[in-house]
């Protein structure tokens, strides 16, 4: 372990039976230290030029962490705001999405086709498993000629299965696929640009904070999606107020509605420079060495994995499936022992494992499934 990833684990404090990055990251020291600096720069008057700086330090890093250009790329508050503004700006025709998604994968399309901008078509379900994996089999023996997108999750929130985007690019020609990456931005090392439309919050696994996040455009999606939600800071000339309709930034910085909050940024620029650090592939090995004891524990324990158990399919979720339907009483004895964690219906916990994730947090975990 270099002296560079000890200085990025010892940068968080969240308690040690922290298994719950699927919902929330807990930032590190160094991320609230920024947004306290900012805020006390604020308060000192300092203009609002050298706060919004940060946007730029944050863009940059995902630049090269995406992989998009930096004009590919816009700062947004949330997941589902930025699905929004890619559903309203789809180009007429049809988005395929599986009823399993994350409703911010889902209420963004509904929210279109209220609006009479597009047509949701829900992928078939695979009979007798209604969480069936969104595969590049299941999503090619869907496509109508009127599809114009197919969405998915990176990592999808309640099975922690990881999508094939490359297959399913493949699939799909030349529609637009548009990428829910909140779930394994961060934790996957791999090919981002096979996405023409990523949108990621921060305050999951880049540990970053509610109000982070960002947009990412593929030429394809820039040609074709249209900023229909986006705002004055999206156009070009934004401070000549002259009362008249400006063009619109090309690319994802179109899609910009107002001046982000500079905590945020900063936030999540600090965020993206720990990470940068030790670099996502650090991390990613650390997640799949801790998640494959984690399973072998599990197993052992006698307790079902529900979650993909090769590497190659899964990211940092972790899945237990509570055969007696006792799901939600588990999790009250797991968070009574200290560990958090998220009970999904009857059946299922889901444990979500970071880098700074120790052996402890596993201990008692199994202390608590193995007395069931």
């Amino acid at each position: 372990m270099t002296a560079e990833f000890d200085a990025y684990l010892a940068s968080f404090s969240e308690p040690a039976g922290y298994l719950n990055f699927g919902s929330y990251g807990p930032p590190s020291r160094a991320v609230v230290d920024t947004m306290g600096r900012l805020a006390a720069d604020a308060a000192a008057g300092v203009p609002s030029a050298g706060l919004h700086a940060e946007d730029e330090n944050a863009l940059a890093a995902l630049a090269r962490l995406t992989g998009f250009d930096r004009d590919a790329l816009v700062l947004t508050s949330s997941t589902s705001f930025g699905l929004l503004q890619i559903a309203f700006g789809l180009p007429r025709g049809a988005v395929l999405v599986s009823s399993a998604e994350f409703p911010s994968n889902l209420y963004a399309w509904w929210r279109a086709q209220d609006a009479g901008l597009t047509t949701v078509r829900t992928l078939p379900a695979v009979p007798g498993d209604a969480l069936a994996p969104v595969t590049p089999d299941r999503v090619a023996a869907s496509l109508t000629p009127d599809t114009v997108a197919v969405a998915v999750s990176a990592v999808d929130f309640r099975t922690g299965f990881r999508a094939d985007l490359a297959g399913i690019r493949a699939v799909i020609g030349d529609r637009l696929l548009v990428v829910d990456g909140i779930q394994g931005f961060g934790v996957l090392d791999t090919d981002w640009t096979v996405t023409d439309a990523l949108v990621v919050g921060g305050q999951k696994w880049l540990r970053a904070g509610w109000g982070t996040g960002f947009v990412a455009l593929s030429p394809r999606g820039t040609e074709r999606l249209r900023p229909v939600l986006g705002g004055w800071t999206g156009v070009q000339n934004p401070s000549r107020y002259d009362g008249v309709l400006h063009e619109p930034l090309p690319g994802a910085p179109g899609l910009s509605v107002t001046n982000g909050s500079p905590f945020a940024s900063g936030a999540l620029a600090t965020a993206l420079a720990q990470l940068e650090s030790v670099g996502v592939a650090t991390v990613r090995r650390r997640i799949e060495d801790t998640v494959t004891v984690f399973i072998d524990r599990l197993r052992a324990a006698g307790v079902p994995v529900l979650s993909p158990v090769a590497p190659r399919d899964r990211a940092g979720l972790v899945v237990a499936g509570m055969t007696g339907g006792d799901a939600p009483a588990v999790n009250e004895r797991l968070r009574a022992a200290g560990v958090s964690a998220t009970a999904h219906g009857a059946d299922r916990i889901r444990f979500s494992v970071h880098a700074t994730t120790t052996p402890a947090a596993l201990d008692a975990a199994l202390a608590v499934l193995g007395e069931r």
